[in-house]
């Protein structure tokens, strides 16, 4: 008998920590490319679970919209802002009841940098970014991420 209570108690317990599980279902990249000689992308990619959709930077009235804050450095010069690559698609929600944003399976954020010098060094930073589905939104998540930039 205590060995079945025993047994019982373990599958209770495992399956409670299963459904205590963080979901989440947005996989981020974060890589450079040298477009020129000191000239580079920076490419953000994430990649969006199942149904889920990520939004925009330019989301609409309501959601978190996804934005980039990037640590100071004196060897970077911005060029521009995060440009988004992928299927954008919008939609009026009457849980917002705005016109949203967003991205289905994958987006990509390119931000183009120039090194101030032949120099390497690494892009810190973190994206803020919210997903919703047909029946729930999570909230808003942070996700730090460093990119090494080779300045030869």
């Amino acid at each position: 008998m205590k060995k079945i209570t025993l047994f019982f108690s373990l599958m209770l317990l495992c399956s409670v920590a299963a459904m205590a599980q963080i979901e989440n279902p947005v996989t981020w990249t974060f890589t450079a490319k040298k477009i020129a000689p000191k000239q580079y992308e920076l490419h953000m990619t994430a990649s969006i679970d199942g149904n889920w959709h990520l939004y925009s930077q330019n989301a609409g009235e309501g959601p978190e919209p996804t934005s980039f804050q990037f640590s100071k450095n004196p060897l970077v010069k911005w060029v521009g802002k995060p440009a988004e690559i992928g299927k954008m698609e919008s939609m009026y929600d009457p849980n917002f009841k705005s016109t949203l944003r967003f991205y289905n399976k994958q987006v990509d954020f390119v931000q183009k940098v120039t090194l101030k010098s032949a120099a390497s060094t690494s892009i810190k930073g973190v994206v803020t970014y919210m997903v919703c589905n047909d029946r729930r939104c999570l909230p808003p998540k942070d996700q730090a991420f460093t990119i090494k930039l080779d300045g030869k």
